[in-house]
């Protein structure tokens, strides 16, 4: 079987590693699942979602020159409803509450940015980092003053 860039085929998981699992495809070529393409959600422990010789849909993402084949279960899965469980739904359903988090100190929560273009971003972020460093210029300007009259 000739594989293909976007091709869905169905494969054996041969080996697990930290960064992900190789896969046996049609024809007997192996490709790699990386541990970010398993799933939508975070995946810590990718023994937690894949075993050996599981049998397991995979999307062709890449074919190297060199003949590497990347591959993703993720992809596979865009067309199909996302099972979750069911305390996962409740907690994302649930309203949040807008309390300033403690490692926040004095400054609060912190409002989303503005829209807009990326250079109005970038032009709001000079503004308020100019503003910041003249105020810290300003407090370290009247330390220094007030210390210069202690030595007098």
């Amino acid at each position: 079987m000739q594989l293909a860039v976007g091709a869905i085929v169905e494969g054996k998981v041969t080996g697990i590693t930290n960064f992900g699992a190789f896969v046996e495809l049609p024809g007997g070529k192996t490709g790699m699942v990386h541990i970010s393409e398993v799933s939508n959600a975070y995946v810590k422990e990718i023994s937690d979602h894949l075993s050996e010789n599981q049998m397991v849909r995979v999307k062709i993402l890449k074919i190297s020159p060199d003949g590497k084949i990347s591959l993703s279960i993720k992809k596979c899965m865009e067309n199909q409803q996302p099972q979750s469980d069911p305390q996962d739904q409740s907690r994302s359903q649930a309203p949040r509450k807008n309390y300033p988090r403690k490692d926040m100190g004095w400054q609060g929560i912190k409002k989303a940015p503005e829209g807009g273009s990326f250079e109005e971003m970038l032009a709001r972020f000079k503004q308020a980092s100019e503003d910041k460093m003249s105020d810290l210029k300003r407090s370290v300007d009247i330390r220094k003053s007030s210390r210069r009259g202690q030595y007098r």
